[in-house]
């Protein structure tokens, strides 16, 4: 899998953390989106927390409302 390039001031997010980071903008558990995507929650949780990071922010609502600022969603 390849990375996407999200904008050079931005760290890259994974094809898998992009995949997390669109499901975090639906009214769902991390326990939901790990059935969907058919691993753990906590390999769900290490993904946010990564998905977190790389974005520099500290909730799920920060996250998407940095998502949507950069065009993403």
């Amino acid at each position: 899998m390849s990375a996407i390039e999200l904008n050079p001031v931005f760290p890259t997010l994974t094809r898998r953390e992009q995949v997390v980071l669109s499901n975090l903008t639906e009214d769902v558990t991390l326990e939901q989106i790990a059935n969907r995507l058919f691993v753990t929650r906590n390999t769900v949780k290490s993904q946010v927390r990564s998905v977190y990071k790389k974005l520099g922010v500290s909730t799920r609502a920060e996250a998407v409302a940095m998502a949507r600022r950069m065009g993403l969603y």
